[in-house]
């Protein structure tokens, strides 16, 4: 989980608690909002860097193969 997930997550957890402690019903359903798209947000982050990590794999397994064997 890189750092900017973290923070997404962690701003998600501070909404859903913001949420659960709020009495006002408008106010409550902003929380809500706000927690969803910081959630989106996080589970975006982490959906690039698995397909960053996935496309840095396969290039060196490629520059490998391309690699000239010495025996």
């Amino acid at each position: 989980m890189t750092a900017t997930t973290e923070f997404y997550a962690s701003q998600a957890e501070a909404c859903a608690r913001a949420a659960s402690e709020s009495d006002l019903p408008m106010l409550r359903a902003k929380y809500e909002q706000a927690g969803a798209a910081w959630r989106s947000l996080a589970n975006r982050e982490s959906e690039i860097a698995a397909a960053r990590d996935r496309r840095l794999a396969e290039t060196a397994a490629r520059a490998e193969l391309a690699q000239p064997r010495q025996t």
